[in-house]
């Protein structure tokens, strides 16, 4: 139900992904208003849409929200927009909702972070894999001790992808992408294991340090298309990470041990209740599961928290310290493949050639 008038949404970049957000207004149809799309390619912002209700395409964003003036924009560009178009959406005092990876860079989120005002407009970014009745429910448990300490993890994002996707000119590429599978496609399971075992109360959730390797085995590109890395986190719980754009079987996959079960999720772009997987050490029962409701990750579902900060006027999830989480580790881990060193969280910062891009220069 509409709490007070609809807000005024838009969509700024109308290629594939434009599409799940257009779907996640549409579930929230009775918060938001979709007014709008800007394209620099006409046909695209037209055939969008034409899908629509009544929103009306641009060639640019600059007269988007001039005329516009909208309450929330989704940023659905390449990577290598994202500053320029989070700034120019925030100074025009609406909130961003931007896709993944956020930015090319550390430097270039706290470009972007340093555009957001107290109260509003904030900048949220898409992780929708950590959104779901099921990932709230395991935070629930592990916060109230059923599962016991995390001891072992292992984090699984293996897809594959053909020449004809890196024939996309900005795909591959640092300057344009920022990074290989580590940045524009683990990232999501990544960012949903390290918010999986996050303790607001303690460093303990935190990942600490970072060993990795990368290799470019089959595509013409950049970047890497393979990554691994070992992982210890402030407890002492070690994980595994592994992110390929060259697995023919595709899967994500998420393994949590903890000293009073096992918790596997399996699924590929999206999970319910049933791709989660519970087992019991011996001697302990099985905890209790099972959620009121099943919402499956979507982005609808991760839109529903952006819309009740908006509403409340506090910063919404996948922001600022949280939003940044992921990013960091990601830079780590490209910079513990190229130097050969560990990499400890908190160690990149201005003055580290790794804070300007994933490959230790300037991202532009």
């Amino acid at each position: 139900m509409a709490r007070g008038k609809r807000l005024r949404v838009a969509v700024v970049g109308a290629g594939a992904i434009a599409d799940s957000h257009r779907a996640a207004y549409l579930a929230h149809r009775d918060d938001v208003d979709l007014v709008a799309a800007a394209d620099v390619d006409e046909s695209r912002a037209l055939a969008f849409c034409a899908t629509t209700e009544h929103a009306k395409p641009y060639p640019d964003l600059d007269s988007l929200l001039a005329e516009q003036e909208p309450d929330l924009v989704s940023i659905c560009t390449p990577p290598g927009l994202h500053v320029g178009q989070t700034k120019a959406v925030l100074e025009s005092g609406a909130w961003v909702w931007c896709e993944k990876p956020p930015c090319r860079s550390l430097a270039e989120y706290d470009d972007m972070a340093s555009a957001e005002l107290d109260g509003g407009p904030y900048v949220s970014f898409v992780y929708q894999q950590r959104s779901g009745s099921a990932v709230a429910r395991f935070r629930e448990l592990l916060a109230k001790g059923e599962l016991g300490r995390p001891l072992v993890a292992h984090c699984q994002t293996t897809w594959y992808r053909d020449a004809g996707y890196y024939a996309v000119p900005w795909r591959g590429r640092w300057a344009t992408e920022g990074g290989g599978p580590a940045m524009g496609h683990g990232i999501h399971q990544m960012d949903l294991l390290l918010h999986l075992l996050a303790d607001e109360d303690s460093e303990d959730g935190e990942w600490a340090e970072v060993q990795a390797m990368t290799a470019r085995l089959v595509h013409d590109v950049e970047t890497e298309d393979v990554s691994t890395a070992l992982v210890r986190f402030g407890s002492g719980a070690l994980a595994t990470v592994v992110n390929s754009v060259l697995s023919p079987d595709e899967v994500s996959r998420i393994r949590v041990d903890l000293e009073r079960a096992t918790v596997e999720l399996t699924h590929l772009y999206g999970h319910v209740a049933e791709n989660w997987q519970y087992t019991p050490a011996p001697n302990c029962s099985r905890p209790e599961t099972e959620s009121a409701e099943d919402v499956g990750s979507s982005h609808a579902a991760a839109l529903a928290p952006v819309l009740d900060a908006y509403r409340a006027g506090r910063r919404p999830p996948c922001s600022g310290r949280d939003g940044r989480r992921v990013l960091e580790f990601v830079a780590s881990l490209y910079k513990a493949a190229f130097t050969g060193q560990t990499v400890r969280r908190g160690e990149i910062g201005p003055g580290d050639p790794f804070y300007l891009g994933m490959a230790g220069v300037s991202a532009g």
